[in-house]
């Protein structure tokens, strides 16, 4: 009878695999490297077959390597998940919870959602800020961040989960339409006068997706800089310019005429909130259960997705 897959070994082989290199799982699992390469060939061993193959420059899993570790991480991340639970009391919805969330469009969308759930748990001890820090604000000791983001999102060491996506459109007060012309394609942004953001959104160009979904970014005439959709939104209906604007936020001002939405080929990207942890091991019950709770609240909001 062939002998079971143990826990520790397949820890350790996940390790390797995740940091691409002995050297590197041996740091994370704080372990001589002799005896992380003394498991996986034990493992290798076990199986019958050859899982890494190896070279003085580099390492590369074989089919059989992949196959083992797409099957095996889900089911280790769910055992620590589990013990981590057990172990650290963690079953219970009790205890304190420190999130942030974004300035104006987080209390719009989740300051009842939040409460809600502060009612449903009322053994969770909840500390909320508001601010647009995002990553940054999970190293001031919190536990979940809760960010926006327009377009491709930058690569990071958390753990991002997606919540809901936004529709967004172009619109102009009819004095600008009337000033300017409506603009035929994105390009022309690059000359009309746009209202921009200082820091939110990390001042990115504006974003377009064509209809193959590929992003086209444009650098517009930013000659009105804003941190606050409302503002933005205030601006637009003043006739400060042209502005890139949540479907949700501007269609009582489309509705009744004080903004037009202009349409292109390309669409305006989408704004998306995402749910971001550090560590998705350990992360604990009351937090998951937040996460998943804005998940499905959010999903239910009319003009977002």
């Amino acid at each position: 009878m062939r002998p079971a897959l143990d826990f520790t070994t397949l820890k350790v082989f996940i390790a390797v695999v995740d940091r691409e290199s002995f050297v590197g799982a041996s740091r994370a699992l704080e372990m001589p490297t002799s005896n992380v390469s003394r498991c996986i060939s034990q493992l290798e061993e076990k199986l019958n077959l050859q899982l890494i193959e190896r070279s003085t420059r580099h390492m590369k899993l074989t089919q059989a390597g992949q196959l083992l570790y797409a099957r095996a991480k889900p089911l280790l991340e769910a055992l620590e998940q589990t013990e981590s639970e057990l172990t650290q009391g963690q079953v219970q919805l009790k205890g304190p919870l420190r999130i942030c969330i974004p300035n104006e469009i987080g209390p719009a969308l989740l300051g009842s959602v939040i409460a809600d759930f502060a009612c449903q748990y009322p053994d969770v001890e909840i500390s909320c800020v508001t601010n647009l820090s995002g990553f940054e604000s999970l190293r001031d000791d919190l536990d979940l961040a809760i960010i926006v983001s327009r377009g491709q999102m930058d690569d990071s060491d958390y753990i991002a989960r997606h919540l809901v996506t936004i529709p967004c459109t172009i619109v102009a007060a009819p004095s600008i339409i009337l000033r300017y012309g409506t603009p035929s394609h994105i390009q022309q942004f690059e000359e009309l006068p746009c209202i921009t953001t200082v820091s939110a959104l990390k001042g990115a160009p504006w974003q377009f997706v064509s209809g193959k979904g590929r992003f086209e970014t444009i650098a517009v005439k930013g000659h009105y800089r804003v941190n606050s959709g409302e503002m933005a939104g205030r601006a637009a209906v003043s006739g400060v310019g042209f502005a890139i604007l949540s479907k949700q936020a501007c269609q009582p001002y489309i509705n009744d005429g004080r903004l037009i939405e202009i349409t292109f080929e390309q669409s305006a990207a989408p704004l998306h909130l995402f749910a971001l942890y550090s560590n998705r091991r350990y992360l604990p019950a009351k937090t998951r259960a937040l996460i998943d709770f804005m998940h499905q609240k959010l999903s239910h909001l009319p003009l977002v997705t």
